[in-house]
């Protein structure tokens, strides 16, 4: 397994289908996982719907890679992305790849590139199609990094979040041992397995450890010197999940 401050990663940005002013909370996202020796932005940079990103493209040395709209109706700029990962792909210099796109168009890239070995890193909004979140190895959601919400009556509304105790309960259920307790970096483990865009922040929690804290159907115990934290199902929300209340009896 490559140490995360030892891989090198190519951030690409769809410009035409990202936000400009996210740019420095994009590539602090992306720190968490690499080095972005390559940064590149791909659009049509001779138009005026891109002049927001030139002030952040200059600020983080990111290279603008310009694409003109030769045909109407098909995008050239998705196309000139996809050609440059595969060069850099078979440059052998990279270990991962940060593809920045609510747009299902990269769906087969993310597949080809993980098919080669290469890991990688989607960032797009909630509405991103499913098919190009499961395709990458870890989805971020751009709305945990400040991105504002959709207009509603959108084309493409957000899904609604998994039910958060179905996943934790789940997730509990799956790693504990008799005793019923699991480690806290078991779970974060399993859920990041199941659901690669499963972030605590989706919960509005900095930390997977505050958003268990907060559940009143977990207990949590601190980590000591010599044991994790760790966490379980309260016996008595364990036992009584998924039932109803008994009516009470008239006299």
């Amino acid at each position: 397994m490559i140490d995360a401050n030892a891989m090198r990663l190519a951030l690409l940005i769809d410009a035409d289908n990202a936000t400009a002013s996210l740019t420095t909370r994009m590539l602090e996202e992306i720190s968490k996982y690499g080095t972005a020796t390559i940064k590149r932005a791909y659009g049509d940079w001779t138009t005026t719907q891109l002049a927001g990103w030139k002030e952040q493209l200059l600020r983080h040395a990111v290279q603008p890679m310009q694409q003109f709209a030769y045909t109407r109706g098909r995008n050239s700029t998705d196309s000139a992305l996809i050609i440059d990962a595969m060069d850099l792909l078979y440059a052998g210099n990279l270990d991962a790849f940060a593809i920045v796109s609510s747009d299902s168009d990269f769906t087969s890239l993310a597949m080809r590139l993980r098919e080669s070995g290469a890991t990688v890193y989607g960032l797009g909004r909630r509405k991103t199609p499913e098919s190009f979140r499961a395709a990458c190895d870890r989805f971020i959601f751009l709305e945990n990094l400040g991105a504002a919400p959709e207009a509603e009556g959108g084309d493409e509304p957000a899904p609604p979040l998994p039910e958060l105790r179905t996943l934790l309960t789940k997730a509990i259920e799956s790693t504990s041992g008799d005793d019923g307790w699991s480690t806290m970096s078991a779970v974060g483990n399993y859920l990041g397995k199941t659901d690669n865009s499963f972030d605590s922040r989706n919960y509005k929690f900095a930390k997977l450890s505050t958003l268990a804290k907060a559940q009143d159907y977990l207990e949590v115990k601190g980590a000591t010197a010599s044991t994790p934290m760790r966490l379980r199902l309260r016996p008595a929300a364990k036992k009584g999940a998924g039932k109803k209340p008994a009516k009470k009896q008239s006299s």
